[in-house]
């Protein structure tokens, strides 16, 4: 995660007003949730994390949605944890939080489509491991900065990404903390397509219809299938990855907490 560093048009906005930090409409089967803090690049709070994971959880119980597709507001998918809204957040209600997020994520039953622009740090780069799909605008940027901020992967990500891209290309990534452009994403299989930013509302929406109009029980049945993989029995849960995805994002959020805590302390706040 990292914190935000909002700048330009989007640094001008006010904040959503409560209980609009996830937007949530509906194209036909289709269920859009948008992380809704574009001034703060879509940077994550605690309050964030609460309501990401309860539309996540009412969507998968709808049988009216068949697809789920997650985006941000404005020009950023979403710059990871908001480091200056940490302090004074009750820790242990805030490691509750972040768990609930990430075993959300990870037991969606239905399709996760993403749709990204712009910056993608963090926690919102781990999030689209969780991702079944994932669209990459050209302004795509993803980063996973845990090293640089003196801590370690989260959200399952140190088992994900070696899944995803490889074990070299994993360590390369999370040992440097660099940035992955739109294109590399594609080439390293973390996203399917890569369009203009202008169309990426449109090419993200047409690839959910389409999954959306097959019966819903084979395309559930089919995301189980896969997330198995080819070394466990189709049926078989995931505690352990779970297990280490929590002792993980317990680790990250005290380093987050103290890294809020000196950030504030430098503002003068």
């Amino acid at each position: 995660m990292s914190a935000a560093d909002p700048t330009s048009d989007e640094a001008e906005l006010p904040p959503p007003a409560a209980g609009e930090h996830v937007l949530t409409r509906d194209a036909g089967p289709v269920r859009w949730l948008t992380l809704n803090r574009p001034h703060r690049l879509n940077a994550l709070t605690a309050d964030s994390y609460r309501a990401l994971r309860a539309a996540l959880v009412a969507a998968d119980g709808d049988e009216a949605v068949a697809v789920v597709v997650l985006t941000g507001a404005g020009r950023a998918f979403c710059a990871g944890a908001d480091l200056t809204e940490l302090p004074g957040t009750d820790r242990g209600r805030l490691v509750a939080d972040f768990e609930a997020l990430v075993l959300a994520l990870a037991g969606l039953a239905k399709p996760l489509v993403a749709g990204v622009r712009g910056p993608a740090v963090g926690l919102g780069m781990t999030m689209l491991l969780h991702c079944d799909l994932v669209v990459v605008a050209e302004s795509a940027r993803l980063r996973a900065p845990f090293t640089e901020l003196g801590t370690v992967p989260e959200a399952m990500s140190s088992v994900l990404l070696p899944r995803a891209v490889g074990a070299q290309r994993a360590a390369e990534l999370l040992f440097t903390s660099r940035w992955l452009s739109s294109a590399e994403a594609v080439e390293y299989g973390l996203a399917i397509r890569r369009c203009p930013d202008a169309d990426l509302d449109a090419v993200t929406g047409e690839l959910a219809a389409r999954i959306a109009a097959f019966p819903a029980p084979a395309v559930a049945a089919t995301k189980r299938l896969l997330r198995a993989g080819p070394a466990e029995p189709a049926a078989a849960p995931r505690p352990g990855i779970e297990r280490a995805g929590i002792q993980i994002a317990r680790a990250v959020l005290r380093r987050e907490l103290a890294e809020g805590a000196a950030l504030n302390s430098r503002l003068g706040r």
